[in-house]
């Protein structure tokens, strides 16, 4: 084996032009595929960042029935809502942890009405990483002591023809499932492209909410916000045992529909995936191919020397397979360079937000990840290109008879 890897290696570097330019084909081919997985990461990284700012934070802590009763938004009241927030703050990933209460209701005033959910938050606990709070687009956003005070979303604003100042009437349930009315005054207006959100959801303070909906000082949910998406699983496991009694459920089991539409647009660039694989493939097994075929004077050569068909085919893997390693090595190293430098800078895509809802939520810059998720599937695509293009025309020439291969023009 020793013999065949030196005969390989040798080999390899006879035709360095030629060599050179298949492992540059595979490191473009690869490194393209390794920006491409970094910055789809990116991308679900960005929407996902926004999304639980937009929607409540990473993590949810509901009363115990919470989950069971979630389709008519119920208004169960936490038993501890501050140690619960305590016990939050000492994670290390948390950020931020705010007491709130969400029910469902309506707005209403001469244009006519809405539907939507009334969520009762703690301004200066969620402002400093609250997406709502960054897109504030008139008046201001709310604060503890504002009293009859609605912060209202730029679709609701307009469906309603609504300014800041104005007054409408907000009706919602009360822990005794009774309606509560109010008339507020229209404090700010926020705009986070999301037009259908914009209109299903008002936002009012904590305080205002205990009184109007009879909670007496308590909250039916603590929202945790994380450095970033991703440690919600380890985050949940050290939380569960600390609250007992507790539901703690991330971002993705409290809006699936989110997560559904994330996975879709995966499912899409997953196609196109599988398109830029099959036309690199198609590239680098080219080149192999005829960098093999050209040598079949020397296939019949090594036949005519003794070397057995099989012992042919062998060196000549090895020889494909060298070549795919060097290219996945170099490769790896471009697409590396690609990312952490696009990394740095980002890419701005914010030209792009107005082409679906879900694309709103970037708001600006995507930062290429290193790609890495998918760099074992990728390299073994290239090795295997580069396995098979060595093999078929080494296998068909080695079955030449040595005159026949020698004659070869």
């Amino acid at each position: 084996m020793i013999l065949y890897l030196r005969l390989a290696w040798r080999n390899i570097w006879r035709h360095r032009r030629r060599t050179v330019i298949i492992v540059l084909a595979m490191a473009l081919s690869l490194g393209m595929m390794m920006f491409y997985d970094g910055l789809m990461e990116g991308f679900n990284q960005a929407i996902a960042q926004n999304a639980v700012r937009v929607l409540g934070g990473n993590i949810q802590v509901h009363a115990e029935g919470y989950r069971e009763k979630i389709d008519s938004n119920p208004l169960l009241p936490l038993e501890d809502d501050a140690a619960v927030v305590q016990a939050a703050l000492a994670q290390p990933k948390v950020i931020a942890a705010s007491r709130r209460i969400q029910t469902g209701g309506l707005v209403s005033n001469r244009e006519g009405a809405f539907p939507l959910t009334i969520i009762g938050i703690e301004p200066e606990a969620e402002a400093p990483v609250s997406l709502i709070a960054e897109h504030i687009v008139a008046g201001r956003f709310l604060q503890s002591t504002d009293e009859d005070s609605i912060l209202i979303g730029q679709g609701l604003a307009e469906a309603l023809s609504l300014n800041v100042g104005d007054r409408i009437t907000m009706v919602g349930t009360d822990i005794h499932k009774q309606n509560r009315q109010r008339t507020m005054t229209v404090i700010g207006v926020y705009d986070v492209g999301l037009p259908s959100f914009e209109k299903g959801s008002v936002y009012i303070s904590l305080t205002e909410a205990q009184g109007l909906f009879g909670l007496n000082g308590k909250s039916t949910e603590v929202q945790i916000t994380l450095t970033g998406v991703g440690p919600e699983a380890t985050t949940i496991a050290a939380l569960r045992p600390t609250l007992p009694g507790y539901e703690v459920e991330s971002w993705a089991e409290n809006y699936p529909e989110l997560g559904s539409a994330v996975n879709n647009k995966n499912v899409v660039m997953d196609i196109f995936s599988v398109i830029i694989v099959v036309i690199a493939g198609i590239g680098i097994l080219n080149l192999l191919l005829m960098a093999i075929y050209e040598r079949t004077r020397e296939i019949g050569l090594l036949g005519a020397m003794g070397l057995k068909p099989r012992e042919i085919a062998t060196a000549f893997i090895l020889e494909g397979i060298m070549i795919g390693i060097i290219g996945a090595v170099a490769g790896i190293g471009t697409g590396l360079v690609i990312n952490l430098s696009l990394g740095q800078v980002g890419m701005d895509y914010s030209q792009f937000a107005g082409l679906t809802e879900y694309m709103a939520l970037i708001s600006g810059k995507i930062y290429p990840t290193l790609g890495t998720n998918r760099l074992f599937m990728r390299t073994t695509v290239v090795l295997v290109i580069a396995a098979l293009a060595a093999l078929i025309p080494a296998i068909i020439a080695s079955r030449r008879e040595p005159s026949e291969a020698l004659h070869h023009v």
